[in-house]
Formats: C-alpha cells, structure tokens, sequence
C-alpha cells in the first residue's frame, strides 16, 4: 500500500476522546473513574462539545476564535471512524469505540442484517439493548452529582440520546443564549455537577458550504463567543473543558462506488461514510472485495481487512459480540479522495465538508480549559 503517512491510531487509554469522561469521573470523586488525562479535582465540571471542530481548523483560524486560541490545551484522538456517531459514544461511555458498538454513521446491525443509521434510529432497534453498556451520567448520578445535558430539544428522544446521554437530566435550550442559560442553571445544582453542553451548527455548516469558508468561519465565531460567555457564568468550583467529536476536511476527488461496478462486485452492504467505509461482502468474497478495492482506492486509502484493522488498533479492544459490526473490508481514505454513493446516498454524496478518516485533520480534537 502506497499510503503517504502512516494513519493517526486513536490513542486510546491515554490520550483519547473516550479517555475525558473516565478522567471527569475521577475528578468529581465518582468511584471507579480513572484520572488518565490528569485533570484536577473539582464539584463541578462543564463539557463544551462543538461538533466538528477539530484542532487543526482551530489552529488554522486564531482570529475567528481568538478566546478559544487563548486557552490553554492539547489535542486528543477522537477515535475510529472519526465521526459523531461514534464520538458521541465514546464521550458518553467512556468507552472506545469497539466497547460501546456506535462503530459509524451506518453499521451492520448483525439482528436483522441491514444497515443501521446512528443518526436515523429505526423504532424496531432498541438502544438500550444495542448500546448496553452504563453511560458516564448514569454512574456520575448514581453517585449524588447532579448530571445534564444541554442541547437541542429535537434531539431528546433520538435513538442516539438514548444510547449515550442516559442518566442525565435532558434541558432542551434551542439558541446560543439558552444553551448559557440552561447551562449556568445545571451548574449550580446540588453540591457536585455534571454538565455538557452540546452545538452542533459548525459541523452542519462545514458540511455544506466546507470547512473553512466564509460561512463555516463566520460560525465559529459565534461557537468562540459561546465558549467566552460559558466561561464567564461558572460558578466558584467549576471548571470548563471545550472539546470536539471531530475534525473535517474538503476532499476534491470522488469515486462513485455506483458508477464502478467492480467495487460493488461481492459486497452486500456499503456502510459507513465517504471517509470511513465499512464493506460487508457476500459470504466467501472478502479476499476478492480486498484486492479489488485495494487496487482501484489502495493508493488514496487505507484498505484493511476486519481482521488487519482490529490487530492495528483501530477501533481499540472489541467486546464479545461486536465483531461483526465491523465491516469484512475497511477503507480510508487519507488523500484528497471521497468514496461516494451517488444512487444509495444522494444527500452525503453532495456534502463538501466530511469526515471519519484518520488523518490528523480529521482525527485530533482539542481539549481547552480557562485557567482556575
């Protein structure tokens, strides 16, 4: 494989997005959290999750977020596939991706044999049951802390919510001032709190108009001037941390796995996303599917089978029954390169911002936190 760079594996246990709430555990005196990014002791934490900002971009427009760029930081990994489905998880869980199962924006649900959008929860697919692991608000709260999460109320009862954010007390805020508001209001709860406020605006609007247009730029100055005002309302004790579920990037080149009949040849399911694809083959195809998918993408992905990616960390530690979530061949693109799908889906394959790969741009997000 003629790959550039060798691909950003997710630091997981050390430095990765599924590291932060284990560490916020800890400092808010929750038994069983583990304090693997050193963050202090304190009653009260507040988690800042803007969607789709990745350190990169952050580092490449000072003067859009100038509060943001004052702060002190470093970078985590924001998993495998980096992407919000997946992110979301590791955040809520505190797991790695490979632990808690949200392994992409559409995986195989092995139940039924179809693909499952994370984002699109079908009724049939029960959350709890598909993502049974305890999230970090449920151990926080079963601890006394007051835990909440504010963010959009169209998201409240989403198949996504129920899988990750458990445990907390949902406080829907619809604009920039309620989501202060209602954050300020959670904050002051009982003698220790637990608090994420999520926005997800920037990333929408990477999507559509890329990362880094006028559009994109214009948003993350309000994202920065949320960020200043969470700041200013803490209460004494508390401590802000700003983070991201992932970066993006503007690829220029398209293969439409629709207009090539080769890379449809043997595959049953074409999962994932542009940046991170998960192909389930037809039983006994997956030595053809990975040559063939090797020899027209290999030299603008990473093309893995199941098993190469799981031996390299990929996904991190894979918990009994998760397996064949994963996809029988794996690719990720890591050039200028999007794998699209123009008939099967219409919608992403217009996007111009996307992400999922593990490029740095994509892969590192920041973690930020005001001075005590």
């Amino acid at each position: 494989m003629n790959a550039v760079a060798p691909p950003s594996i997710p630091r997981y246990g050390s430095g990765a997005l599924s590291d932060l709430a284990p560490s916020l555990l800890a400092a808010l005196g929750v038994p069983g959290g583990r304090d693997v990014l050193g963050l202090p002791e304190l009653p009260r934490a507040c988690v800042l999750l803007i969607d789709g900002l990745g350190w990169e971009l952050l580092r490449a427009h000072p003067e859009q977020a100038p509060y943001l760029s004052s702060l002190s930081g470093r970078p985590l990994t924001a998993g495998f596939p980096a992407t919000t489905v997946t992110s979301l998880g590791s955040l809520g869980t505190g797991l790695s991706p490979a632990m808690h199962g949200l392994l992409g924006y559409q995986i195989r649900n092995p139940e039924t044999g179809r693909l499952l959008n994370c984002l699109k929860w079908p009724d049939e697919v029960d959350p709890m049951i598909f993502q049974p692991a305890p999230t970090a608000y449920e151990r926080a709260a079963e601890a006394g802390v007051s835990v909440a999460y504010v963010a959009s109320g169209r998201l409240k009862d989403s198949g996504l919510s129920r899988a990750v954010n458990r445990g907390a007390d949902y406080l829907a805020a619809e604009s920039l001032g309620q989501l202060v508001a209602r954050a300020e209001y959670a904050l002051r709860r009982g003698d220790r709190a637990y608090v994420t406020v999520y926005h997800p605006d920037l990333d929408s609007t990477g999507h559509w108009y890329g990362a880094g247009s006028p559009a994109w730029r214009h948003q993350l100055r309000f994202v920065d001037l949320l960020a200043e005002r969470l700041a200013e309302v803490l209460p004494a004790g508390a401590a802000l941390y700003v983070t991201a579920d992932h970066g993006m990037v503007n690829p220029a080149e398209r293969i439409d796995v629709d207009e090539v009949p080769a890379l449809r040849e043997g595959v049953a399911l074409l999962g994932g996303e542009a940046r991170a694809r998960h192909v389930y083959t037809e039983p006994g195809a997956v030595p053809d599917v990975l040559a063939t998918w090797r020899e027209l993408v290999g030299d603008r992905a990473w093309v893995h089978s199941r098993e190469e990616a799981v031996a390299a960390g990929w996904f991190g530690p894979v918990a009994e029954g998760l397996l064949p979530r994963i996809g029988d061949v794996l690719a990720v693109p890591y050039g200028d390169l999007a794998v699209v799908a123009t008939r099967a889906e219409p919608t992403e394959s217009r996007l111009v911002g996307m992400h999922g790969s593990m490029t740095p741009a994509e892969q590192l997000v920041p973690l930020l936190s005001p001075p005590a």
